[in-house]
């Protein structure tokens, strides 16, 4: 795994001198709801075509994930790849910054399953 890409600016830029500002950066990423799922998913199954991952989160829809695969891939934590098969079909990975994020999403797994309810 390589070192996160010293090109990838943070959105959170403004707090850039606050010792918290990291963890700003973290969650501009990651704190959406669907977001840290599908990143999940990813880390455990690979890459996946857009039927695929829809498949595996459920209970999103197909504009929410479109548009959460965008935002990942404007994060540089998704690449889009285009797989030269017939019919063409798209296929979602994760960039070497998306697969560092594996800690914080084990993470926030066991967190949850600490915290959760029944």
């Amino acid at each position: 795994m390589s070192e996160p890409r010293s090109d990838t600016s943070c959105a959170a830029s403004w707090c850039a001198d606050d010792p918290w500002c990291g963890l700003t950066c973290a969650v501009d990423v990651l704190g959406h709801k669907w977001h840290p799922v599908v990143v999940h998913r990813l880390l455990a199954r690979g890459p996946l075509g857009f039927g695929e991952l829809a498949d595996d989160v459920g209970a999103i829809t197909n504009k929410v994930l479109s548009e959460t695969l965008a935002d990942l891939e404007a994060a540089a934590v998704v690449d889009r790849t285009v797989v030269d098969d017939r019919p063409v079909r798209v296929e979602y990975s994760l960039t070497d910054d998306g697969e560092a994020l594996a800690p914080a999403i084990e993470a926030l797994q066991d967190w949850g399953e600490q915290y959760l309810v029944d």
